[in-house]
């Protein structure tokens, strides 16, 4: 099945803001998740579901829903350590202990972005191999199922993320994702990597292996290497 990195990419991408760069790279993402084989057949419909709403929606729109979801509603913030820590203390010890992680395999955030933010930690297990990509996610399962559960309430699409998260990390979604759309179709994917121009958040994954893979929602680079 080879690695785990461009399903957890585009699980990224699809919770980050959404940009133009990632709305014209909406066609290759259910591709990818067809290719890979990581997510059951279920999932990568609701997932296409998903991504078919946000081609078809205007960008201010998609924007705007974004911020009124996940940044203006505390119970939906995409800031892992939020849920659990609130404004506490101990919320910035547990990043530092995370950033520490992201350093100990050599990267560090590069800008403003917090190292709890979900697009980022998808974007740093995207790089590592996938049992510690399943085992880093495992972590933090209450988290995505309560989030899952709210956006599910809320009949938002991006529930369907949440519930490919569930299952990669072992556990069965306690709530039904929105879904009306169907699975993404064969379409050949021999040329994504060439279609996928954006550099990746990390300068090189792990085992040296170029990243490869698009629209990263969160920079990183390599510790020590010059930005």
């Amino acid at each position: 099945m080879g690695d785990a990195m461009k399903t957890f990419r585009v699980l990224g991408a699809l919770l980050s803001y959404p940009e133009p760069a990632l709305i014209a790279a909406l066609p290759e993402l259910g591709q990818v998740l067809d290719a890979e084989g990581l997510l059951a057949r279920k999932e990568r419909a609701a997932l296409g579901a998903l991504i078919a709403e946000l081609g078809r929606g205007e960008l201010m729109s998609l924007q705007e829903r974004y911020v009124g979801l996940f940044d203006r509603s505390r119970a939906l913030s995409l800031h892992l350590f939020e849920h659990v820590h609130g404004e506490s203390r101990d919320r910035g010890q547990a990043m530092v202990d995370l950033n520490r992680l992201y350093q100990s395999h050599g990267y560090a955030l590069a800008g403003n972005e917090l190292p709890d933010f979900l697009p980022a930690v998808l974007e740093y297990a995207s790089c590592r191999p996938l049992a510690e990509g399943r085992a880093l996610l495992a972590d933090m399962a209450h988290i995505l199922q309560a989030l899952g559960a709210r956006l599910a309430q809320r009949a938002s699409g991006y529930s369907a993320a949440l519930a490919a998260l569930v299952r990669l990390a072992g556990e069965q979604p306690a709530f039904e994702a929105a879904s009306g759309g169907a699975a993404a179709g064969d379409e050949d994917v021999s040329a994504l990597d060439e279609a996928w121009a954006e550099p990746p958040a990390f300068g090189e994954c792990s085992g040296g292996k170029p990243g490869g893979a698009p629209v990263a929602p969160v920079r990183f680079y390599p510790k020590g290497a010059t930005r």
